[in-house]
């Protein structure tokens, strides 16, 4: 049963590019957010930081990641 300390979590989903970023640092400075960082596989931007913004790993990192049930990944390529 939900109580008074229960969080809510909120998904932002969209293409690349969209704004997803913008909003969540908008969101996280106006109100009582935790942001969680996700892992990735693509190459990181140039003012992105490690652990800060994203868990930059290689393919076979990311398929060890979801086999050993630790992250949960949607991969069309594998």
């Amino acid at each position: 049963m939900p109580n008074q300390n229960d969080g809510v979590m909120v998904i932002l989903s969209s293409p690349s590019g969209a704004g997803k970023t913008t909003l969540v640092k908008l969101l996280s400075k106006q109100n009582n957010f935790e942001i969680s960082i996700s892992h990735t596989t693509r190459k990181p931007r140039p003012d992105e930081i490690e652990n800060k913004d994203y868990y930059f790993v290689n393919d076979d990192k990311f398929k060890k990641l979801i086999n050993e049930k630790r992250i949960f990944g949607i991969c069309k390529s594998f």
